[in-house]
């Protein structure tokens, strides 16, 4: 597989292209940023931690009926992937109140749903990835509403998958963001699945092993990525 040319460079991401139209090269950086890109910093080796973990949970997802854009991991920061014309529609899913839901819904941190909340953010830096529903997305062409209703229907049941999974190694799964693209007429999960992306618990102390270790100045950041590999690691993709 012949690495080309620099496709894209995001805040935690490059991607690359290959002698393959199909595939892409996608490089994991120990950049770290939040509110949006307002606060930047370095993850001592964050993006071989990430890229370890993604390719863990997408091999287990794949495993269970969920298409991603996961092919195999290339070395400790690339993986190979499919190609994918990303829909612009972050999806958040919710199991615990959290972040910015505790603020809006003027709620503590940790009360757990009664179900799972599905949200659905415009995917733009510039505008601070605002909230939009499905009238936004079907008004301004981003995804037709039966894209929508299967994106709908994978996240729910990734939810699910997630949920189960990392309670076996006792951490809640408190929220995550996911993203999707098309790949040959298919919707099928991209970007990424690790403490970036996800709001993990210690199911036990409720400690927080994620990215708002980072954005809280909580510190052992890098000690809780890594907590969070070895008990992936553990508990492997079956």
């Amino acid at each position: 597989m012949e690495k080309r040319e620099k496709l894209y460079e995001g805040k935690a991401k490059i991607l690359y292209a290959t002698d393959d139209p199909n595939l892409i090269i996608q490089y994991f950086k120990d950049d770290a940023t939040a509110f949006n890109a307002e606060k930047k910093g370095t993850i001592i080796n964050k993006g071989i931690m990430n890229n370890r973990t993604s390719e863990i949970i997408f091999n287990f997802l794949e495993n269970h009926g969920v298409p991603t854009h996961f092919v195999k991991k290339l070395n400790d920061r690339e993986m190979l992937c499919k190609k994918v014309q990303i829909i612009p529609v972050e999806v958040i899913t919710r199991n615990i109140v959290a972040g910015s839901l505790a603020k809006r819904l003027g709620s503590e941190e940790g009360v757990p749903l009664a179900k799972p909340v599905v949200e659905h953010c415009y995917k733009s830096d510039a505008l601070g990835d605002p909230f939009i529903n499905i009238y936004h997305i079907d008004a301004m062409g981003w995804a037709t509403r039966e894209q929508m209703a299967t994106i709908d229907e994978l996240s729910l049941k990734i939810n699910a998958l997630l949920v189960n999974y990392y309670r076996d190694i006792n951490i809640k799964l408190v929220d995550m963001k996911l993203e999707f693209g098309v790949h040959k007429g298919q919707i099928i999960l991209a970007d990424e699945m690790c403490p970036d992306t996800s709001r993990l618990w210690d199911a036990t102390t409720n400690e927080k092993m994620d990215k708002d270790r980072f954005r809280r100045d909580l510190g052992k950041i890098e000690e809780s990525y890594a907590e969070v590999v070895r008990r992936i690691e553990s508990r492997g993709n079956k």
